[in-house]
């Protein structure tokens, strides 16, 4: 296949209801999967850092070069970014001190202004534009800010805000359902929607995988992130394959 021609190819997927479900075990696994590493593994949060961003911008790479849209490689992106998602927010509101408040206000400064330099640069930011390796790049770095942004304000809602993991977890699935209902029953940009509740679902997974393996005194199962990042990436893969994967529709 020629360049020209993949570069008129879309290679994230259609946003269906599959879609959503295996982007929320997604985060949730990279909340598991990033403690399980930083934490479990005892390598801190800086060195996990460095290794998930190593594979984040290899998968960035691999994806950004293939001939067409292929799911798993897509997944094994998103998983990538919200792993490293994880741990950087850790790094910023934990070991450098800047607090969930801070973490999270920075990382919404960061992630609004990739938005904003996308569509200056493009002139649009919704999936169906997403055809041409400089629209790739811009997607993936968009996402990388919104899952840390998502790590840190679920941790903010859950810790500082003292909603616990299951209260924090039924905000953001509240918030969630008001994008649905402002999809179907408003007109309002289903680019702002879309990328709203992409948001919203970083911080919901954050929550649930608090939820599953923190400790029985904090308000968690304390369950092993080992078994839970494997038992969720069992999950996903068999959903890649049951749940229709496909190619979003290029804007014309």
């Amino acid at each position: 296949m020629n360049n020209d021609h993949r570069e008129h190819l879309v290679k994230v997927p259609a946003i269906t209801l599959g879609f959503w479900v295996i982007k929320i075990l997604a985060t949730t696994l990279g909340e598991t999967g990033g403690d399980a590493v930083s934490m479990s593994m005892s390598l801190g949060y800086l060195v996990s850092t460095g290794i998930f961003m190593v594979l984040f911008v290899g998968a960035v790479i691999f994806q950004i070069k293939a001939p067409a849209f292929h799911p798993f490689v897509y997944w094994a992106t998103i998983i990538a970014s919200t792993t490293v998602g994880t741990t950087l927010a850790d790094f910023a509101t934990r070991s450098i001190g800047i607090g969930y408040a801070g973490g999270s206000t920075l990382l919404f400064i960061l992630l609004l202004s990739s938005l904003l330099i996308w569509y200056r640069d493009l002139g649009r930011v919704d999936v169906s534009s997403v055809h041409t390796p400089k629209a790739e790049s811009y997607y993936w770095l968009t996402i990388m800010f919104s899952q840390t942004l998502g790590t840190a304000l679920g941790d903010w809602t859950a810790d500082t805000a003292g909603l616990g993991y299951v209260g924090a977890a039924a905000i953001f699935s509240a918030m969630l359902l008001s994008v649905v209902l402002l999809h179907f029953y408003t007109k309002v940009s289903k680019a702002i929607l879309f990328w709203s509740a992409f948001i919203l679902t970083r911080p919901l997974g954050a929550v649930v995988g608090d939820f599953l393996d923190k400790p029985l005194a904090n308000g968690g199962l304390e369950l092993s992130r080992y078994t839970a990042t494997g038992v969720l990436l069992v999950l996903i893969a068999i959903l890649i394959v049951v749940l229709p994967q496909s190619a979003a529709v290029k804007a014309h």
